[in-house]
């Protein structure tokens, strides 16, 4: 017989296993649809254990989305709207967050009390006000009218505080002594000793714009500036309404996300494994 630590571990990777092929399953029943060119296969298969395993693989449905719409757009779009609100998001969230760590000033706690009260208000109470303050300035069906309203994040402001509230206040000294300015404490010591944290926010932030939906459906009016998730909304709403061409479409969207947490994972865990020890 098992003794109660085998038992344990034997019960906890029964339960893992189960987590993680409810969590799969729908990527994989995603990506075995996409593959499959006969429509006709996809209906009679899709109530049964048979969608998840691909018989008659093709490209078929990934050739038809960049034909019945202009894929590679929307996909420049979506990375052009994304990537360069993280670049901006990192050098003024990190920044922000430096300053209110290292720096003591009147007001210093207010903000900070700020930047904790704003983590708590849901984009949709502030999306009406300020799509009608962006479409006095003239913004509307543009990239910068997605970019710049999220830049500036409270909670990764508050993330790097947190890390930089830690930072050692002995090698702040010696480049004190050395003649470095803040600046050159902040770019030369601070960022490189920061990456972990950096990567994580990266992830988190790209995660965030690139599923954003509401404010983008709400700013664009045609396909010039529309991202990926907008223009998904608009393709299933198309007819016919192809369920491979669908989910070829969601695979597509799904690969970026995949391929920067690939690249970016080592980082990410290793801030978590940080957090933890801490």
């Amino acid at each position: 017989m098992f003794d109660f630590r085998t038992r344990r571990t034997l019960i906890l990777y029964i339960l893992m296993t189960i987590f993680l092929i409810i969590f799969f399953a729908p990527i994989l029943y995603m990506l075995t649809t996409s593959l499959t060119p006969n429509e006709e296969q996809i209906l009679k298969n899709m109530a049964t254990f048979k969608a998840f395993i691909p018989t008659n693989v093709g490209l078929n449905n990934y050739i038809d989305v960049f034909e019945r719409m202009p894929f590679g757009r929307f996909l420049f779009n979506s990375i052009f709207i994304v990537s360069t609100t993280i670049l901006f998001g990192l050098v003024v969230n990190s920044m922000a967050a430096f300053a209110l760590a290292r720096f003591q000033f009147k007001g210093r706690n207010l903000i900070i009390s700020t930047v904790l009260a704003l983590m708590i208000i849901p984009f949709e109470a502030i999306a009406v006000p300020l799509l009608l303050i962006t479409n006095r300035l003239g913004w509307l069906d543009s990239y910068h009218v997605q970019i710049i309203p999220f830049i500036a994040n409270p909670f990764y402001i508050f993330l790097l505080y947190q890390f930089f509230i830690n930072f050692p206040k002995e090698l702040e000294e010696a480049a004190i002594i050395d003649g470095a300015s803040w600046y050159k404490i902040y770019y030369k010591l601070a960022i490189p000793l920061s990456k972990p944290i950096l990567a994580s926010v990266a992830i988190l932030h790209f995660l965030m714009q690139w599923k954003r939906f509401l404010w983008p459906l709400m700013v664009t009016r045609g396909p010039a500036f529309r991202p990926l998730t907008v223009a998904m909304q608009v393709f299933f709403g198309q007819y016919p309404r192809l369920w491979g061409d669908i989910m070829a479409f969601a695979a597509m969207m799904t690969l970026p996300i995949v391929i920067l947490f690939i690249i970016l994972q080592d980082r990410y865990v290793s801030t978590v494994a940080r957090s933890g020890i801490k």
